[in-house]
């Protein structure tokens, strides 16, 4: 199911390829063609995400179930879906997520080696089944990824050979439905990057509210 009013645009991949940058491009393009851009991310963007966010990510945090984890970022989901993804679709904006759906299926599906149709089936009930109109993934070997971070959280500190089992699972998704995907070097120039997906998105656009 795809929002028949707003757009939603959704940014993928592993840790440490420029996610947050081409989000903060795209809407900042968004609000300069007369869209209103609402910038969102997921885990965390709700008071009940918050929380669970800080239990996911935290080093800290003991030594948890894969289900359990699972279940946790499904909670986050149907809950950023409630109180702010759905309403802003209502609306006619233009929804952009660092992180949905597929992020839940690489991590704690692929990564955790859970059994992907299940994980599927949780996170697709949680979220109603809303689908991204777009889904931008920005590919990069894992271990030049996490060469950014000066520290780790709980899900970044985990194995290379996790990492790429992520990694995979993203190509896979996005080959499996070339549609509604635009796969995207990380490597690439920033700008060459925001222009790829500005072409991509436009023909999603109604005439914007000026």
């Amino acid at each position: 199911m795809r929002s028949p009013t707003g757009v939603f645009v959704v940014f993928e991949g592993g840790d440490g390829v420029g996610k947050t940058t081409q989000v903060d491009l795209c809407c900042r393009w968004l609000e300069e063609q007369g869209y209103e851009a609402v910038r969102t991310f997921e885990p965390g963007d709700s008071a009940v995400g918050a929380a669970v966010r800080q239990i996911v990510l935290d080093p800290a945090t003991e030594e948890m179930s894969p289900r359990a984890e699972a279940l946790l970022y499904a909670a986050d989901k149907a809950q950023h879906l409630y109180a702010v993804v759905e309403p802003a679709l209502r609306r006619g904006a233009v929804v952009v997520c660092d992180r949905y759906v597929d992020s839940m299926l690489a991590y704690q599906g692929a990564g955790r080696v859970l059994a992907l149709e299940e994980v599927e089936q949780v996170a697709r009930w949680a979220t109603g089944d809303l689908r991204p109109h777009l889904t931008v993934l920005l590919d990069l070997p894992p271990e030049q990824g996490l060469r950014r971070f000066a520290e780790r959280d709980r899900i970044e500190g985990e194995s290379m050979e996790f990492h790429q089992r992520v990694r995979a699972a993203f190509l896979a998704m996005a080959a499996a439905d070339p549609d509604h995907y635009l796969v995207l070097d990380a490597r690439s120039p920033t700008t060459q990057i925001a222009g790829a997906v500005r072409d991509r998105v436009r023909p999603l656009l109604r005439p914007a509210r000026r």
